[in-house]
């Protein structure tokens, strides 16, 4: 962070979070396509098992029923899409800025190995 130090704090605990979260949130996510998908039964076949329906179309079955669940599939296929595009864009955006950090604490480190040289030098 260009900021200060204290401030960088919040890279850090946004770091161990993600590593802390990424398996949480897969089993979470898995677990719940295993539930769904045991209500579903066959998309567009119909009302499937369990709570309510998929509207008065999907319960129908058939041609419109199937058309209906792939435009589903397809909705939350392109929703999925864009939130790792997103997701992507963010942490190249972080490793942007991790790479410029890197490199102004360079130019510190060599400045500072600059000063011991002149105070060598001067002895």
């Amino acid at each position: 962070c260009p900021l200060r130090p204290r401030e960088c704090c919040f890279h850090v605990w946004e770091t161990n979070m993600a590593r802390f979260l990424r398996p949480n949130i897969r089993n979470f996510v898995t677990s719940q396509l295993r539930m769904s998908s045991d209500q579903l039964g066959e998309l567009g076949k119909g009302a499937g098992k369990g709570g309510g329906g998929g509207g008065s179309i999907r319960e129908a079955g058939g041609a419109m029923g199937k058309k209906q669940a792939a435009e589903e599939e397809m909705y939350f296929k392109r929703k999925e899409q864009e939130q790792l595009a997103a997701l992507k864009q963010h942490h190249q955006e972080e490793i942007d800025h991790h790479k410029k950090e890197i490199e102004r604490l360079q130019r510190e480190i060599d400045r500072h190995k600059g000063k011991i040289r002149k105070l060598k030098h001067d002895d």
